[in-house]
């Protein structure tokens, strides 16, 4: 169970023992939610996941400390960590005799630092996607548009087991793709996205959102659905859109065991 739902049940003040007995209210209530449990091999990949994304936190810090001290002796370089590869060398040799060398040396040795983390960012990547060939519940997720083999086996990894959620909306919820609701005297009131649960696998969908929204903007016949939407809403509203929609798909090929097809129309009960 999430800390944040068995919170209402501590009486007084804190103490293991007002704790033990808060579990034990809270896990005997009808409708409490529990954290889908694990597999040693699904935690396994989601400890590559997070290694991976703290070695592009830890880049993006290094590409910009070398950026804002190159600029201190008035060099700025355009923004972007592939044009500093391409171009931080070539710009210390050209200022080598305007540059002290104990800065130069700081400058080489910060650049082989951010060599050796797009290294390491590559061979994790690699390992990833080796695990995602090796998992047909992956490679089924990445026939979605939007979704790749980090965002696959991430959610593959994170799940666990999809029948724990009822449908695809408490999927979406938990990922906080949904609406915020601030509601009161029976007037609904939906607010921004709850931005809730997982912020990395939140964030995988939407740029892969992003980019299956570029792809419907060269090809206009590619996604009808994507396309109308493109033409009322912001694209920033409809990565988010999309991500949610993604999100209810994912749940559905994982639930009932299903491939992805492009042409598939649900079939709606009879009232």
């Amino acid at each position: 169970m999430s800390p944040q739902f068995v919170k209402p049940y501590v009486k007084s003040n804190k103490n293991d023992a007002a704790d033990a007995e808060a579990i034990c209210e809270a896990v005997s209530r009808p409708n409490m939610r529990f954290v889908p449990v694990k597999s040693v091999e699904q935690q396994a990949v989601l400890s590559l996941h997070r290694v991976r994304q703290g070695f592009v936190v830890a880049r993006t810090a290094q590409a910009n400390q070398i950026r804002g001290l190159l600029a201190e002796f008035g060099m700025v370089l355009p923004k972007g960590i592939g044009t500093l590869r391409t171009q931080l060398c070539g710009l210390l040799e050209n200022a080598a005799d305007e540059l002290p060398e104990v800065f130069l040396r700081l400058m080489r040795r910060l650049y082989e630092h951010l060599m050796e983390l797009d290294r390491q960012i590559g061979e994790l990547e690699a390992q990833i996607k080796q695990w995602h060939r090796d998992c047909d519940l992956s490679q089924r997720l990445e026939k979605i548009p939007g979704v790749g083999p980090l965002t696959a086996t991430a959610l593959v990894a994170s799940i666990a087991d999809a029948q724990s959620f009822k449908n695809g909306r408490q999927l979406a919820a938990w990922l906080g793709l949904v609406p915020r609701q601030h509601s009161s005297g029976g007037k609904p009131t939906l607010l921004g996205i709850s931005k809730r649960g997982d912020v990395y696998l939140r964030t995988l969908l939407i740029h892969g959102a992003r980019s299956a929204i570029l792809a419907a903007t060269r090809h206009a016949k590619s996604n009808p659905w994507l396309n109308n939407l493109l033409s009322r809403r912001n694209p920033n509203i409809a990565a988010v859109a999309l991500a949610n929609k993604n999100a209810r798909t994912i749940w559905a090929l994982l639930a009932h065991d299903r491939e992805f097809r492009v042409d598939y129309v649900p079939r709606l009960s009879a009232v």
